[in-house]
């Protein structure tokens, strides 16, 4: 494997020097960390990355390679990744091709041997900022410029540059073949594909799924807990929602700052009362938003697949995946008709509101991939919901 010097630029005027790998090139975002031991490739490929430089707090990175079906969306999303060690082989039977080669085909730079608890340190006690990150530039104070004149994540509508052009069906052919193809070389997962496959044939439902940057793993679980999916487009309209025939409204996870997504607040607070609603990530922003709340940008984000949450009405905490840089402001929600339902235990910031009978939403990602699959009950509950839903009036706070 070939390797290169390369430069890992922060705004503040902190520089890492280390060993580039993937493409030959230079990359500008926000830099930040991802604390999930397994899964960099659905990392890479979640959409709620993009315009972002992420670092991988595991130790080695690399071991199985990558594969075809673990992409979560078409193509990666992150400008750049950062590892402490980027692993010379790959071992795995589902291993279709080196992450090396994976990120130099994909034009995504990389820089491995660079102090990693060092960069994870200095986000926390800093925040999250922006960077650069190059395998071809060695002049660093030309990388910081670069960085410092680079777009800032507060203000700036991302969802718009992932989200679908075009209206698509997700169905349950598709998930059975996706999980009968994952599953098939190891005869130990028999009973698991047997139990998807036979969740598979339960009466189906159709709702509409806003994709504001979705993952393909959310798509299989909603198709596995009995809907029949339609993708739209971020900029759909209540109207065009209305006019589907539609039983309920999916708002998907998401990049960047969710304020300015003014468009899917507008739908969401359309839909609202005539449709169910459910939102993970960005879509839980967008409907705190839709219904009077207020979001702000945390210091360094929540990533990672380890996040403890309580649930109040389970009276259970969930270990959780996450991945995101704002929140709601946990005040705004008193002014409105929703109230929390969902704390993170690490920082006490909001992750789930509901609006009883009505939609409800949470911060992290119940669909996992990766991580882990406690907060799976996120999904069966929509069709609860559906099913006792009765269309009201729903008082929005300016």
């Amino acid at each position: 494997m070939t390797r290169t010097p390369a430069i890992l630029a922060l705004e503040d005027g902190t520089t890492f020097r280390g060993e580039g790998f993937g493409a030959f090139a230079t990359v500008t975002g926000e830099a930040c960390f991802n604390t999930s031991m397994t899964g960099y490739q659905e990392v890479l490929t979640d959409p709620s990355y993009h315009g972002q430089i992420v670092a991988m707090t595991a130790t080695q990175i690399g071991n199985t390679g990558v594969n075809a079906a673990d992409d979560q969306s078409r193509r990666p999303w992150v400008a750049g990744f950062v590892v402490r060690d980027i692993s010379g082989i790959e071992s795995s039977w589902r291993s279709e091709n080196s992450l090396p080669r994976y990120l130099e085909g994909q034009g995504v730079p990389g820089i491995a041997e660079i102090d990693t608890r060092k960069l994870t340190r200095h986000l926390r006690d800093r925040g999250a900022m922006r960077a650069a990150l190059s395998t071809e530039i060695d002049d660093a104070d030309e990388l910081i410029d670069r960085a410092r004149t680079s777009r800032s994540m507060v203000g700036l509508d991302l969802a718009g540059e992932v989200t679908t052009t075009e209206a698509y069906g997700w169905t349950a052919e598709m998930v059975s073949e996706r999980a009968l193809s994952g599953f098939a070389a190891g005869a130990e997962t028999a009973p698991a594909t047997a139990a998807l496959l036979q969740r598979l044939e339960r009466p189906r439902r159709r709702i509409a799924a806003i994709d504001f940057g979705l993952k393909r793993n959310i798509l299989d679980l909603l198709v596995s807990s009995g809907f029949d999916v339609t993708v739209l487009p971020a900029t759909v309209t209540a109207d065009e929602i209305e006019s589907g025939d539609y039983e309920g409204v999916f708002l998907s996870n998401g990049p960047g700052d969710p304020e300015p997504v003014e468009y899917g607040i507008a739908t969401v607070r359309g839909v609202l009362g005539r449709l169910p609603v459910f939102g993970i990530c960005l879509g839980h922003q967008i409907l705190a938003l839709a219904l009077g709340c207020e979001t702000y940008k945390l210091p360094f984000g929540h990533r990672g697949g380890n996040h403890p949450v309580r649930c109040s009405a389970r009276d259970q905490i969930e270990i959780t995946c996450q991945n995101h840089g704002f929140a709601v402001d946990p005040g705004s929600i008193e002014k409105t008709t929703a109230h929390l339902t969902h704390v993170n235990l690490n920082d006490g910031t909001v992750e789930g509101i509901e609006v009883p009978g009505v939609a409800y939403s949470v911060q992290y990602h119940p669909e996992s991939g990766p991580g882990p699959h406690d907060s799976r009950y996120l999904f069966e509950s929509f069709g609860d919901l559906i099913e006792s839903f009765e269309p009201s009036q729903i008082e929005v706070s300016q």
